[in-house]
């Protein structure tokens, strides 16, 4: 396995792409390239959380996404609505698409992953499948389309484990395209991005306890 390709933070300069507002939510669409929250070094310290922080004093992130993957992401926009959105996460009471480009073609239209993960701390940021330690990670997946070489896939993951739709697809035999920890060869070049969009979230409104949609366009 080849050394994964880790190359100096360059956040994209655009404004933020907002999705919804309100008095209690802020939900933006996050671009390909941006941390979510701060990294350790100074260098890092520009994201998503303090870009937010900037146009809407004391938003507070909620979850996160890998800053190679663009999409849906929500924040709250005080303590109550914090602890709302959180617990919505943390029971599993969310629902989240992902859309990818993995490189070949899936098998089987649609299945399920259930491979528990662990942090690969000799080839970290790097994750691994570890039936012995690992924590519990279960992804549904279901074919777009195909073409010769990739397949365009809906990804559902149950969990949210760190890397984890990168691991999985990985352990199918068919990395992400773009993927500059996990993809090798034609499947690393055919896209100068990781092909991993959060589509789609949906979550209950934390005032109004209204069932909400966020969508965010693919972009590859």
């Amino acid at each position: 396995m080849s050394a994964p390709v880790l190359k100096d933070y360059d956040p994209p300069n655009v404004p933020l792409d907002i999705i919804h507002v309100d008095d209690d939510i802020l939900v933006l669409n996050k671009p390909n390239g941006l941390l979510s929250v701060p990294g350790r070094t100074e260098e890092k310290f520009d994201c998503l959380a303090t870009r937010a922080e900037a146009e809407f004093t004391g938003v507070r992130i909620v979850h996160r996404l890998d800053m190679e993957t663009s999409g849906v992401i929500i924040m709250a926009r005080h303590m109550d609505a914090l602890r709302h959105l959180g617990r919505q996460f943390e029971d599993r009471k969310t629902d989240k698409v992902y859309e990818a480009l993995v490189y070949g073609n899936l098998a089987r239209d649609e299945g399920e992953v259930d491979l528990p993960l662990l942090v690969d701390w000799p080839n970290r940021p790097k994750h691994r499948v570890d039936f012995e330690n690992g924590k519990p990670a279960f992804t549904r997946y279901k074919v777009i389309e195909r073409t010769e070489k990739t397949t365009r896939v809906a990804l559902y993951p149950v969990t949210g484990r760190s890397h984890q739709l990168r691991v999985h697809m990985l352990s199918l035999g068919h990395a992400i395209i773009g993927d500059n920890l996990y993809a090798e060869g034609e499947a690393f070049t055919l896209a100068d991005r990781l092909c991993l969009h959060a589509r789609e979230l949906t979550v209950t409104h934390p005032d109004s306890g209204e069932s909400l949609t966020f969508v965010a366009p693919v972009p590859f």
